[in-house]
């Protein structure tokens, strides 16, 4: 074929609005976030300022239709958000990441009109999200839940505890699994869409961790907490349906971070390398250093290739979840592959807070770990694979 307009464009080609929304993440993640980056690791908190504008930038309802207050925009625009804030800060992307791929996902493929109507304008606007399916016992085994639901009257009251839930400090409100009815084990399991202010509702222990330290995770505590009949999110015993359709585009999501995050700590590496004299000359101008550079600049192409390709099958209503699996498990071993070379290629320094590739060498661990373990993503494509 030798004409090239013919040929299929790659999925790295973005369109003109797709570009310009990427540019507009970009400049905001380098002008407002940046200088916050360091402060807000060391203290292991959000600057407050940060939340209200990314509801203004209108990242925090990109999917959301415009008539229920949102951007009325594609899943694919909330990958290119998620990524380009995670090349700055992850702790800011997984705040907008797990609003749009999880929560908001989740209200509008599961809610009813009255739920959407009455909570949608909210979260486009001031209102954070929060998903809470794991708990103590029910990591990896999701559906291994001891969180409890009984009907009394009009009010369902829940008992139970969540454990490492991304933007429980923040969030207003929280789409919550319990078990409705233990004897029908995951076909008891309902999701419940729980207001911060309800009555037996409290959030407990904040986690000090080894990365995203600036994003909170947290307990939720649910001692009798009364949640209207209104409020069950989907069917009574079809949460686990609630639950995995939505996990699925969340790691898309994920995998968007981590190619953020390798590309952030890529990017400091070659000026540095640019810039750091040894033996006479800059390291960049070392064989064995440009052969490493252009390894990982491969295997993080690839790795993005992978993330775009199962948010573009998912906005065009195709099966992804195989692809959304693999996309999160090789995101991830890249981020880890490439922080790592990144830091080394600083020398001592990159294993100080000096630079920010210890930063993001940190960053990238969680992606192995949450919204289903490399382990499970794994076993997701095997069974797809073998089916």
């Amino acid at each position: 074929m030798t004409d090239s307009a013919a040929a299929p464009q790659p999925l790295t080609v973005l369109s003109e609005e797709e570009r310009m929304f990427q540019g507009a993440v970009r400049d905001f993640a380098e002008g407002a976030v940046r200088p916050l980056v360091h402060r807000m690791d060391e203290e292991a908190h959000l600057d407050a300022s940060l939340i209200p504008q990314v509801f203004g930038l209108g990242l925090m309802g990109i999917e959301v239709p415009e008539a229920l207050g949102g951007a009325g925009g594609s899943f694919f625009l909330a990958v290119l958000a998620v990524e380009a804030l995670s090349m700055v800060d992850p702790s800011v992307a997984i705040l907008v990441d797990v609003q749009n791929t999880l929560f908001n996902n989740c209200l509008l493929r599961w809610g009813n009109d009255e739920q959407k109507s009455r909570y949608c304008p909210k979260t486009c606007a001031e209102w954070v999200g929060a998903y809470a399916l794991s708990e103590a016992g029910s990591g990896s085994d999701a559906f291994g839940l001891a969180t409890r639901a009984e009907l009394q009257g009009e009010t369902w009251v829940l008992n139970g505890q969540k454990l490492w839930i991304t933007n429980g400090g923040e969030a207003q409100i929280y789409v919550i699994f319990a078990t409705v009815d233990a004897a029908k084990g995951y076909k008891g399991i309902t999701a419940f869409l729980v207001e911060r202010g309800f009555p037996g509702f409290s959030v407990g222990k904040k986690e000090d961790k080894l990365g995203i330290r600036a994003s909170s995770t947290t307990e939720l505590v649910l001692q009798d907490c009364r949640v209207p009949a209104a409020n069950v999110l989907g069917a009574v015993g079809q949460g686990y349906k609630v639950a995995i359709e939505t996990l699925n585009e969340g790691r898309i999501g994920i995998g968007a971070q981590m190619i953020g995050v390798a590309a952030g700590a890529l990017d400091a590496a070659v000026k540095y390398v640019k810039e750091r004299q040894q033996f006479g000359q800059p390291l960049a101008e070392f064989q064995g250093v440009q052969f490493q550079l252009a390894q990982a600049a491969t295997e993080l192409e690839a790795a993005r290739l992978m993330v775009y390709n199962a948010a573009r099958l998912k906005d065009a209503k195709e099966p992804f979840a195989q692809q959304a699996a693999m996309a999160k498990l090789y995101s991830s071993q890249v981020a880890e592959r490439v922080t790592s070379l990144c830091l080394e290629l600083f020398g001592g320094y990159g294993y100080t807070k000096e630079y920010p590739v210890e930063k993001f060498y940190r960053d990238a661990k969680i992606g192995a770990i949450y919204e289903g373990t490399s382990n499970m993503q794994l076993q997701t494509i095997a069974k797809m694979l073998l089916k």
